[in-house]
């Protein structure tokens, strides 16, 4: 049984198809590419299955359950969480701070621990702290924990994205073009972290633009066209695909 089953997923914007019947599914263990011409309706798959936007049919299956039009906070909540393509966050707030608000089970939650905490949520809270700099430590983010994260690169607000994924103890991640207006060093990095990340079992769903990071990290490619897939499978074979080079470039440039 796939991790993320998708089936039938269609959703409307005022009278515009955005997607219309979407099937795929995501193997657990893998780096899964979502990739497709603008317009294609990868982020408002991203939407729908992750609960910011409801579908007008079609269902999603995670880990087993059906999650269809569950909200967010309980997605979240069962292990599937997304990572947005303009980093998220607050800004005002260092990196540590960043990451300890993702941690699951707050006590700052609720409004009597938040103003007298007991020993338990005060343990919690170094519980969080810990892992929070241990997560900065792994993405190469520890020498500027304190720091602002307004005051990051765009790089490490990339980072700093995949690190508030992590804190939620994901077995799926969503990740909304990772590498996008990043360096080139700063890009393979990225792509070695989630390799790692990988290997200690959690899958990704990956919608990316820059078709050689996709060619290294991902297997299976899904390719998304009109609101629906249009073809699955190993890179080379997807980008030697006619019907996919008339969807990226149009059938007279595709047949020339």
């Amino acid at each position: 049984m796939p991790l993320l089953e998708v089936r039938g997923l269609a959703r409307s914007f005022y009278g515009v198809q955005a997607l219309t019947g979407l099937d795929l599914d995501v193997e657990a263990g893998t780096i899964t590419g979502l990739i497709g011409p603008n317009g294609a309706g990868k982020t408002t798959a991203f939407n729908v299955i992750t609960g910011l936007v409801p579908p007008d049919a079609g269902t999603v299956r995670f880990d087993g359950a059906d999650i269809t039009g569950l909200r967010p906070d309980r997605i979240t909540g069962l292990g599937l969480v997304r990572t947005f393509q303009i980093a998220r966050g607050f800004p005002r707030l260092s990196v540590l701070e960043n990451l300890m608000l993702y941690g699951a089970r707050q006590p700052g939650e609720s409004l009597p621990l938040a103003i007298l905490p007991s020993r338990a949520a005060r343990a919690r809270e170094a519980e969080l702290l810990e892992r929070a700099i241990a997560t900065a430590r792994r993405l190469n983010l520890l020498r500027v924990a304190n720091n602002p994260a307004s005051g990051l690169s765009g790089g490490q607000k990339k980072l700093l994205e995949l690190g508030r994924a992590l804190m939620t103890d994901p077995k799926l991640i969503l990740l909304d073009e990772p590498i996008a207006g990043v360096n080139p060093t700063l890009a393979g990095e990225i792509g070695d972290h989630l390799m790692r990340l990988r290997e200690e079992g959690i899958t990704f769903l990956i919608i990316e633009h820059h078709m050689d990071a996709i060619a290294r990290l991902c297997a299976p490619v899904i390719v998304m066209a009109e609101g629906r897939k249009l073809a699955e499978g190993a890179f080379d074979a997807i980008a030697a695909d006619h019907a996919v080079q008339e969807a990226y470039m149009g059938r007279r440039f595709a047949s020339a």
